[in-house]
């Protein structure tokens, strides 16, 4: 994999090279020391990865970031120091673009391991979805069932933060439906994301917690590294099968439980973001007669989740960012 590194800090780039050595394969090819410097390495030698700090001169990370996914797309991990003190940027980040977050390692700390451990395991998640976006994804079998509760069921990745913010603050606070959303985020910035969330939309968005239902305005966040499904009393369950699963938490599990096991009308919606997962998830609930919807390209951070829905034919609607809510309050309505 070749890897470019944006960072300031002398320090922080020799513990990143010295990090990115434990592993054959990973390969530094260039090193900016500002972010514009990073959008020009990026136009010339697009890498397989790059890792972004945040807080840089000349142009920021998050800058950094929506002009490299404008210009010359691929994936971008934002290594910073102290990302819970940078959540807010983290979540601007992400909006633009980026897959992950992760504190830089630090030479010469008293616990080297678990920091250098937690960016090694974060690249070879990211290189798992790159190797997912081109592989085919079986069908999984969904059925037909009926009931009462009306279900908006979302799924996002890279971009999904600001997709999300946007769509949901143009929800109406008496929306009609329930609201589900699985974004691929780590399990240390769910309760964070959910928190800023609820800012950005009138609606109630919290963490999902296991056994509930989802109901009108309320928007209910999938938290930790398990997957969510909806079972047949339309309860939140969360589980750690498959275990084998690229994404944690899987847009298609979730999105394949609402096909099997919902019973009233449910609209399923995939966002931005890279890789696949979705795409069969979205499929299998369209074979069941659901509306599906997958955002557009020209709206898209990343356009690989949606492109993923749209070529597979999952998708039953293709539409701009800004369209999806007016769509839906017009399906839904409020109560």
């Amino acid at each position: 994999m070749k890897i470019g590194i944006v960072n300031d800090s002398v320090i922080a780039v020799e513990a990143l090279r010295r990090t990115l050595a434990q592993r054959p394969g990973l390969d530094v090819v260039w090193i900016a020391h500002d972010g514009a410097q990073a959008v020009q390495m990026c136009e010339c030698a697009t890498p397989d990865l790059v890792l972004m700090d945040l807080v840089m001169p000349v142009m920021d990370g998050v800058a950094a970031t929506r002009e490299i996914m404008r210009r010359a797309p691929c994936p971008i991990l934002i290594v910073t120091s102290d990302v819970g003190h940078h959540a807010s940027l983290v979540f601007d980040a992400m909006g633009a673009g980026a897959v992950d977050a992760v504190d830089t390692p630090v030479l010469g700390g008293s616990d080297l391991a678990r920091p250098a451990s937690s960016l090694l395991a974060k690249i070879e998640a990211i290189a798992a979805q790159q190797a997912d976006a081109v592989a085919p994804q079986p069908a999984m079998p969904s059925r037909v069932t009926s009931g009462t509760d009306a279900l908006v069921a979302i799924g996002a990745s890279a971009g999904g933060p600001a997709a999300l913010a946007t769509l949901l603050g143009r929800l109406p606070e008496n929306f009609g439906a329930g609201v589900i959303v699985v974004q691929h985020v780590d399990d240390a910035f769910a309760p964070g994301m959910a928190t800023w969330l609820d800012q950005q939309t009138s609606l109630t968005v919290r963490l999902v917690e296991a056994g509930e239902r989802p109901s009108a305005g309320t928007v209910l966040l999938a938290g930790g590294n398990r997957h969510l499904r909806v079972d047949a009393s339309a309860r939140c369950v969360y589980t750690d099968e498959p275990r084998d699963a690229v994404y944690r938490p899987s847009i298609d599990v979730f999105l394949h439980s609402v096909a099997e096991n919902w019973r009233s009308r449910a609209v399923g919606v995939l966002l931005t973001g890279m890789g696949r997962d979705g795409a069969a998830g979205l499929g299998a609930m369209r074979a069941q007669g659901f509306i599906t919807m997958a955002q557009d390209r020209a709206t898209s951070a990343v356009y690989g989740m949606p492109k993923a829905a749209a070529e597979a034919g999952a998708a039953s609607q293709i539409l701009p960012l800004p369209s999806i809510a007016p769509q839906l309050v017009a399906l839904f309505g409020t109560v």
